[in-house]
C-alpha cells in the first residue's frame, strides 16, 4: 500500500501512540516503542518509511531542538556546586568505558575505526531519561542527584566535542594537511567569535523586544536554533554543533527558563520522528551476531559504568550509598549515542550494521535500566 506523506505520517503517528500507550503500561521509555515502531514502518517490516522520506528531516529538527535544549540549559554553576566529584566522575567513567568498550569490540574482531565509534557510543547516558527518573522519585536535590546531573552535564560537554572532532576528521582529505586543519580551526573560531558578539551586542536587545510575545518567543528560539545549525553545517562542522552553541549562547539569559519550558514539548515530539527514522535504517543482516555481541556491551554498561562510578566516588571518600544511587543512573546508553552513530554513518566512518549494533544496546540497557 502507497501513501501519500500526510496521510502517511497520520498513520504512523497513529501506530506511535499505540505502542506508547503499551510502554507506558510496561513501565517501559518510549524510546523503546518508538524504535520498535520505526523497524515495524521502515524496509526490514511494512517498508512505509525509507531513507529519503519526509520522517528524516523532521528528525533532524528534532536532534536539532534537543542539542538547542542541552545548550540552553547548561549550568557550569551546578558543576561548580558539586565540586569535583562531576568533572572527576563524569570524565572518569568516559575515559574507563571508552578504553575497555574499545578492547571489547577489538576483540570481536571489529576494525578500528569502527570499534571506536562502538566504544565511544557506549560512554554517554540520557540525559533526559536519568533527570525525569529523578524527577518522579522527587530526588534531583538529593546529593547522589545533584551529582549525577553535574557528570551529566560533564558527557554532554564531552559528546558535543566528539561531534566537532568527528564532523572535522570526516572532511574530505586534500594534499595539504595543515592548511586544511588550520582552515577548519579558522572557521571554527570564526565561529566562535560571532556567536560571541551575538550574545553581547545583539541577543539581549533583540530578546526583550521578543518576549513582550511569548508565541514569538517560541518561534524565535526554534528559528535561531535551526538557522545556528544550518549555517555550522555549511561551514563544515554538525548542524548539531551549531544547535548547542545556540542554546550556549541563550544560557546566561533571563529567558532560558521560559524558552526551555516552552520547547520541551515539541523536542519530545520532533525526536519521535528521530526514532522512527532510526528504527527504519536498522538491518539486521547478521542478527544472531549482533545480539550476541549487543548481549555482552549491554553487560558492560549496565555493570561497569555504575560500577566505576562508585569506585571514584570511593576514592573521593563519598558514602558507598551515594555512589551506588548515582551510579545507577548511567547504567544505560542515550540518545546521544545513537545520534553520534547516525553522524559516523552520515560521515562513512561506519556501516548501518554498527548502527544497528549501537540501537541494540540501547534497547537492552534503556529497558534493563534500574527503576
Amino acid at each position: 500500500m502507497e501513501l501519500h506523506a500526510f496521510p502517511l505520517v497520520a498513520v504512523i503517528l497513529a501506530i506511535a501512540a499505540a505502542a506508547g500507550l503499551l510502554a507506558v503500561r510496561l513501565r517501559q521509555p518510549l524510546i523503546v516503542a518508538f524504535i520498535g515502531v520505526g523497524i515495524l514502518v521502515g524496509p526490514v517490516g511494512i517498508g512505509w518509511v525509507d531513507a529519503d522520506s519526509t520522517i528524516e528531516l523532521l528528525a533532524r529538527m528534532g536532534i536539532a531542538i534537543l542539542l538547542f535544549l542541552v545548550g540552553l540549559r547548561l549550568d557550569l554553576h551546578l558543576i561548580r556546586s558539586t565540586g569535583p566529584v562531576a568533572l572527576a566522575t563524569g570524565l572518569g567513567q568516559v575515559v574507563f568505558t571508552s578504553v575497555f568498550g574499545y578492547l571489547i569490540a577489538i576483540a570481536f574482531g571489529m576494525d578500528s575505526v569502527t570499534a571506536l565509534y562502538v566504544a565511544v557510543a557506549l560512554t554517554f547516558s540520557s540525559t533526559i531519561i536519568i533527570v525525569k527518573l529523578l524527577s518522579d522519585k522527587r530526588e534531583l536535590d538529593q546529593l547522589h542527584g545533584r551529582i549525577a546531573v553535574g557528570f551529566l552535564i560533564v558527557q554532554d560537554i564531552v559528546v558535543v566535542l566528539v561531534m566537532i572532532a568527528l564532523t572535522a576528521f570526516g572532511q574530505p582529505t586534500s594534499d595539504n594537511l595543515t592548511l586544511s586543519i588550520t582552515l577548519m580551526l579558522g572557521k571554527g573560531l570564526g565561529l566562535l567569535a560571532g556567536i560571541g558578539l551575538l550574545m553581547r551586542y545583539v541577543l539581549p536587545w533583540l530578546l526583550h523586544h521578543i518576549a513582550r510575545s511569548q508565541e514569538l518567543l517560541v518561534l524565535f528560539g526554534v528559528t535561531y536554533a535551526v538557522s545556528i545549525a544550518a549555517f555550522s553545517e555549511w561551514l563544515g562542522f554538525s548542524s548539531e554543533v551549531g544547535a548547542f552553541l545556540a542554546g550556549v549562547s541563550l544560557a546566561p539569559t533571563a529567558y532560558r527558563d521560559a524558552l526551555g519550558a516552552r520547547l520541551v514539548s515539541l523536542r519530545d515530539f520532533l525526536l519521535l520522528f528521530f526514532f522512527l527514522d532510526l528504527g527504519a535504517k536498522l538491518e539486521f543482516t547478521n542478527a544472531a551476531q549482533q545480539i550476541t555481541e549487543g548481549a555482552v556491551f549491554s553487560a558492560f554498561v549496565l555493570v561497569g559504568n555504575p560500577l566505576i562510578v562508585i569506585l571514584i566516588m570511593a576514592a573521593l571518600r563519598y558514602p558507598v550509598r551515594v555512589g551506588f544511587l548515582a551510579g545507577l543512573t548511567v547504567a544505560q546508553i542515550s540518545e546521544f549515542s545513537l545520534i553520534l552513530a547516525a553522524l559516523g554513518l552520515s560521515l562513512g566512518h561506519i556501516t548501518n550494521a554498527t548502527v544497528s549494533l549501537i540501537t541494540v544496546v540501547g534497547l537492552i540497557t534503556i529497558a534493563a535500566r534500574p527503576t
